[in-house]
């Protein structure tokens, strides 16, 4: 059998696909990029919005078009909100919940003749190894502990063999992703956690970089800090703000204020001073008005963030936010976007310049039709640069950027 699979939504997504190609390939089964080449395809979907909601649905239905004679299969979240909506798309043939996700590989196979043989494709020179599954906080907006269900922890020594295998396997980078990362190991009694996980990684793989996905801004403890010493821990971060102004993020149940998250953020700046601080901002909370939108809009800014996510709200069935009062009315909501998504361009690029002229670590991933090769840097930077007559492909090397290419930075390998 031949099986394409696409992820959409967060990193722990992807983590789980990759791991999903895993089994389809040891059970003697093919994964292929072309899902013309398909007899199988399955959709990891996400429903944190409804944009993801939409997303998931027209690949679903573009997968059929491309290939009317592969069965479907769509798992995930948004599988587990609108199961009867997604077993009536054409070509759907499973239907897999969260519940069920664990069993989605054997599901799939349940129907299919056995096979001998199977190939994976290198799908990333990055790993993404999922950690912790499942939520129990309650932000007003956030429909995911309804769907992901409450927190769960991998093994600590299944994590540790992974990465071994993943290491003996050529992989550089490891990601370490869940749906709430800063969760990990309290239902296994690890007085650490997160901290406990990262420095056995670092002190008994040989993995080159290990890099944490997203984590909430209060589980960024001291503990967690002190690790970012060692230079095999990217300095990149995607701490969730949601929002600059208290008063905006005491409705959305956020657990600290900006002042507390700013705090967190100098304390790892002060370790790791090249760190890249990602962020997500939410536009539009129900009661909103244009004071709290600039007091957000202005924290933001003085945080000089790497990159930020822009998401105007979306209520989510049976969440708080749903049915709160004071809705903010649709075209101010894409002004606020607008708006927000210019200051973070803007704070991006001079992030990016701030490195121009500077080596920087990068991981190189492909090269592309263009003949460039492209990377990424350990702080998250995306590099490009042209090299002939020498494969870059899963080498890390040291690198200088030179000028901007839009968002990426053209640079001259060293060495």
């Amino acid at each position: 059998m031949k099986v394409h699979l696409a992820s959409l939504g967060c990193r722990l997504n992807r983590s789980e696909v990759e791991r999903m190609a895993r089994q389809f390939a040891a059970a003697g089964h093919t994964v292929v990029d072309d899902p013309r080449q398909a007899d199988v395809c399955l959709v990891n979907t996400c429903a944190v919005t409804a944009t993801a909601e939409r997303k998931s649905r027209h690949l679903l239905s573009a997968l059929h078009r491309a290939n009317p004679s592969a069965r479907l299969a769509a798992v995930g979240c948004y599988a587990t909100l609108a199961p009867d909506r997604l077993s009536a798309m054409p070509g759907v043939a499973w239907v897999v919940s969260n519940a069920d996700k664990e069993q989605a590989v054997a599901t799939v196979m349940a129907g299919e003749p056995s096979a001998a043989g199977g190939e994976r494709p290198r799908l990333h020179t990055r790993a993404f190894v999922k950690v912790q599954d499942g939520c129990d906080r309650q932000c007003a907006y956030c429909v995911i502990p309804a769907l992901r269900g409450a927190p769960r922890s991998r093994p600590f020594q299944a994590i540790l063999d992974e990465v071994q295998a993943l290491v003996a396997e050529g992989y550089q980078e490891a990601v370490l992703s869940g749906v709430n990362l800063g969760l990990y190991g309290r239902d296994l009694g690890l007085k650490r956690g997160l901290a406990d996980l990262v420095e056995a990684l670092l002190a008994e793989t040989e993995l080159a970089r290990l890099r944490l996905s997203s984590l909430e801004p209060w589980d960024l403890t001291g503990d967690l800090v002190g690790l970012w010493a060692d230079p095999r821990l990217c300095r990149q971060l995607h701490l969730p703000l949601q929002s600059g102004c208290d008063e905006t993020l005491q409705r959305m149940g956020r657990l600290i204020g900006a002042e507390e998250y700013a705090a967190r953020v100098a304390m790892v700046r002060a370790v790791a001073p090249d760190l890249a601080v990602t962020t997500d901002v939410i536009v539009g909370f129900p009661g909103e008005d244009e004071r709290a939108f600039v007091e957000s809009l202005s924290f933001v800014e003085r945080m000089g963030f790497a990159k930020v996510h822009v998401f105007p709200f979306s209520p989510r069935p049976g969440t708080p936010a749903a049915r709160m009062e004071g809705e903010v009315p649709a075209s101010v909501l894409r002004e606020r976007a607008a708006r927000m998504r210019e200051t973070g361009a803007r704070l991006a690029g001079a992030f990016r310049r701030r490195f121009l002229g500077r080596e920087v670590m990068v991981l190189w991933e492909q090269r592309g039709s263009d003949r460039l090769w492209r990377g990424l840097s350990d702080n998250g930077l995306r590099v490009v640069t042209m090299v002939d007559g020498d494969s870059l492909h899963n080498r890390i090397t040291l690198a200088r950027p030179v000028a901007e290419r839009g968002e990426e930075l053209m640079a001259e390998v060293v060495g």
